[in-house]
């Protein structure tokens, strides 16, 4: 999906049709398992709890894209 935004531009919204479908059909199948939820929302306590014990915000975690 990145690589066909990144080469169409503007016309992205009406070339990038099918790549953004796939993508969604992804996302939708995390969102929909119980397990991964219950690993993110482990993993955001964790890191909420490390910050309210010393104030000091935790950098994002970078991700780099496969094109």
């Amino acid at each position: 999906f990145t690589k066909c935004c990144q080469e169409t531009g503007l016309l992205m919204v009406v070339k990038c049709r099918q790549e953004n479908t796939a993508l969604k059909d992804c996302v939708v199948g995390y969102y929909s398992d119980p397990s991964f939820y219950e690993e993110c929302k482990a993993e955001y306590l964790k890191q909420r709890e490390e910050y309210r014990a010393t104030g000091i915000k935790k950098k994002r975690q970078k991700f780099t894209s496969n094109v």
